[in-house]
């Protein structure tokens, strides 16, 4: 098969139609061999009801219902299982997404041997209280991770068949699939300018507490990535600078007091100094970190998927 096009829905009843009509007409033309993968995220409006009609009129369209909303990160994680295609397409449902980018998205992932093509919605149909936080968002995510991309959160996306089979998607990570494919050992990710249309029907799901998630989400990627493996090369660092800087905290305060009394100089008790007790603070601190970095390494080294490496060709 040589496409999968994944659409994670909430609420969409109205748009389905429209939308699954349109990905037909550009593969018919394009004489692609396709599936649709409609994951319903516990929709409570007749989405379902409409996917199960759908279906009906075209063996070509696959559904899955959640029991309740669990996220479009669970959603995508749950289509990339199902997906049997070549290339795998992800668009959202609220028509926002134009299927006439599926043809050149599927060129490019096989003629250029990409791993992933993230979007680009260049020219957005949104407020202004959603486009400045989200380019704020793509600028610190550009700077955290390395790769250069625009658009992180575009839910136009193209992947290799490998990429969505490797990676796990969970939370609210969906936002970061260019980095977790990155960190996966995936690094042919490229970008392309994307149609984004205005939305037809419904209302937006998202609200700002989307950016608080993700600017946190980015940290716990950030960290598992480089650390995940080594917690011990992160928490023991810094264990070690905190220790050491409070041990040369102590002796200043401690050599400070002996210069003063072989000069016959007034002095304050060490006790009587604050610098003191803050060099017991880092002391402690850094001991607690030290040992919480190598119990993390306890845990990490005795992990099931310690050794679990992505392994791309293999001759025996």
């Amino acid at each position: 098969m040589d496409i999968s096009v994944v659409v994670p829905l909430f609420n969409e009843d109205e748009s389905l139609p429209e939308l699954t009509a349109w990905i037909d007409k550009v593969m018919i033309a394009n004489s692609f061999s396709y599936e649709i993968v409609l994951v319903d995220d516990g929709s409570t409006d007749r989405s379902w009801e409409v996917i199960e009609a759908l279906r009906l009129q075209n063996p070509a369209i696959k559904g899955i219902k959640f029991r309740r909303n669990y996220g479009k990160s669970a959603a995508l994680n749950v289509g990339f299982e199902a997906t049997q295609g070549d290339v795998v397409i992800t668009m959202d449902a609220d028509l926002q997404d134009s299927p006439d980018e599926i043809p050149e998205l599927y060129r490019r992932i096989k003629e250029e041997k990409l791993d992933l093509i993230s979007g680009w919605k260049k020219k957005r149909y949104d407020p202004i209280t959603k486009t400045i936080p989200t380019k704020l968002f793509n600028a610190a995510t550009r700077k955290m991770s390395g790769i250069e991309l625009n658009d992180f959160n575009c839910g136009l996306k193209a992947y290799r068949s490998d990429v969505v089979k490797t990676i796990e998607v969970y939370g609210e990570m969906h936002r970061y699939i260019p980095v977790i494919a990155k960190w996966a050992g995936f690094g042919k990710i490229a970008e392309q300018v994307v149609e984004h249309r205005a939305r037809k029907y419904g209302t937006t799901k998202f609200g700002f507490s989307r950016f608080i998630n993700g600017f946190l989400d980015l940290l716990s990627i950030f960290f598992v990535g480089k650390f995940g493996k080594r917690p011990m090369h992160f928490f023991g660092s810094l264990g070690v600078l905190s220790f050491f800087l409070g041990i040369i905290m102590s002796l200043y305060v401690l050599i400070e007091k002996q210069i003063l009394i072989w000069k016959g100089l007034a002095y304050r008790d060490v006790t009587d100094q604050p610098l003191f007790y803050l060099s017991l603070v880092a002391i402690v601190v850094g001991s607690q970190l030290f040992l919480a970095g190598f119990i993390a390494e306890l845990l990490s080294r005795n992990a099931p998927e310690r050794n679990q490496y992505l392994i791309e060709k293999e001759l025996r």
